[in-house]
């Protein structure tokens, strides 16, 4: 049996047939908007609410960063300076609210709809952004992280669903890139914003209060956006459906898109599957290759570099806001050229490129370890790691996202399974790996550079 990649309810037909019946889709010119009879579905036209379902990406990104930069002052105003455990946790309890959070992401979409999930995800970033931003504790500091962490976990999963089914098959894949590129840019904005914190007393409260100001706006703007079209008929809402995919692809495409989400749904008739046949027969295929991907994008340490390249680089005198800086646009150049060839390179070659060149970057930081070559140690340790960042960028970081929903069967995705399948043991797994793994390498990180700052070893 051939997997249907994609959740979308339309697809590419041969140009003859579409010749014959204008509302059939033929592969998109880029232009025109599917005015005429010869144009597929335009981008335009879904591109304002895939853009609206990234904030939550960005919002990812800078919390992710936000606390790399202002780490120092938050433990020394809070009064837990020199605490190891108590900055580590500062750090890595987001990642235990994630894993909360991306638990119930998948009930939550499938229950009250994307749009309404997003809106949700968003309050426990704003109350805790508030939260840390106005507590003297370290108590309040670490409750304020781990209600942004539980909406970290909700929304991203959903904006990569969401992403998929209003998104036409031409674009699809550039699309899924905007998650990456939007984490990308939460992440430089984190690092830009932290920047004043040595000189201005206390700036590190801005930092968290500025975070509020896009979770605010991607909840009011969610109310102009579309929800998704193969919910509502799952719903049963079909007459909703039809307006929607009137937004999104035009009046000549609704027919067609239609058509072909019915015969979707039809093909997925039959018995529910049971929890057990995930991990046999087809099923565990696509189970495996999903949690795989998660787990070896999380495993590649890329979150203990965010969290702490302004710790690695002033400990070899490397000005840690040039660095950052450079960090970030090198995340954001390789999650452009992702964009860019993931259409036409493919899914695949993306990853193995990916994966091959942070080995490689790895390997000169190995390189860069030994204190023999001087001054040529430290750029290869820097521009390691930018390396590093770059092919972690190129695929690695966007395609595991975008790939899962497309590997997914209907079947999978059913109201009941979603939460188990897609979030449970795929996303979910990326995050406790990332929190079981990633925490105690946080911390002994952490305890590692104050002992050779005390010069124990």
């Amino acid at each position: 049996m051939r997997w249907k990649l994609g959740t979308a309810a339309y697809k590419r037909v041969p140009s003859r047939d579409a010749a014959m019946d204008p509302d059939l889709e033929t592969p998109a010119d880029g232009g025109g908007g599917g005015a005429g009879a010869g144009a597929g579905p335009s981008w335009r036209r879904s591109l304002p609410h895939v853009c609206v379902a990234t904030v939550t990406s960005f919002l990812f990104g800078y919390h992710t960063g936000v606390v790399n930069e202002p780490l120092e002052s938050i433990s020394a105003d809070l009064g837990f300076a020199g605490n190891t455990l108590a900055e580590g946790l500062v750090v890595s309890i987001c990642l235990g609210g994630a894993f909360v959070g991306c638990l119930f992401s998948g009930s939550v979409a499938d229950g009250i709809g994307r749009r309404r999930a997003f809106q949700l995800s968003t309050l426990p970033m704003i109350v805790g952004a508030a939260l840390s931003a106005l507590t003297n504790s370290l108590e309040g500091m670490l409750f304020g992280r781990l209600l942004v962490g539980a909406g970290m976990g909700l929304g991203p999963p959903v904006a990569s669903l969401y992403i998929t089914e209003v998104s036409p098959p031409s674009v699809r894949g550039m699309y899924g890139s905007f998650v990456q590129i939007a984490t990308c840019l939460g992440i430089l904005f984190s690092l830009l914003v932290g920047t004043p914190v040595k000189d201005i007393d206390r700036w590190w409260r801005v930092c968290f209060w500025v975070s509020a100001v896009p979770a605010v706006l991607q909840a009011i703007a969610m109310e102009f956006c579309v929800e998704s079209p193969q919910w509502l008929y799952k719903c049963g809402r079909t007459n909703e459906a039809e307006m929607q995919f009137e937004k999104l692809l035009g009046p000549l495409h609704v027919k067609s898109a239609m058509a072909e989400l019915s015969r979707s749904e039809r093909g997925d008739d039959g018995e529910s599957v049971k929890f057990s046949e995930l991990f046999y027969g087809r099923h565990f295929n696509v189970v495996f290759i999903g949690t795989t991907l998660f787990a070896l994008q999380q495993l590649s340490g890329i979150n203990s570099v965010f969290y702490f390249s302004s710790t690695v680089f002033r400990s070899v005198g490397v000005p840690s806001s040039l660095a950052n800086i450079c960090m970030g646009i090198a995340n954001l150049l390789g999650s452009i050229i992702a964009m860019l060839l993931m259409d036409k390179l493919g899914r695949k070659m993306l990853l193995v490129g990916s994966f091959f060149f942070m080995a490689f970057s790895m390997g000169l930081q190995a390189i860069g370890a030994n204190r023999h070559l001087g001054s040529a140690s430290v750029y290869l340790s820097v521009g390691g790691i930018l390396l590093f960042v770059l092919a972690f960028s190129l695929g690695a970081g966007p395609v595991p996202g975008l790939l899962l929903p497309e590997i997914f069967p209907n079947k999978i995705r059913a109201p009941k399974l979603w939460l188990c399948v897609c979030q449970c043991i795929g996303v979910s797994t990326s995050s406790s790996v990332c929190y079981s793994c990633g925490f105690w390498s946080n911390l002994v990180h952490r305890f590692c550079t104050r002992c050779s700052r005390q010069r124990v070893w």
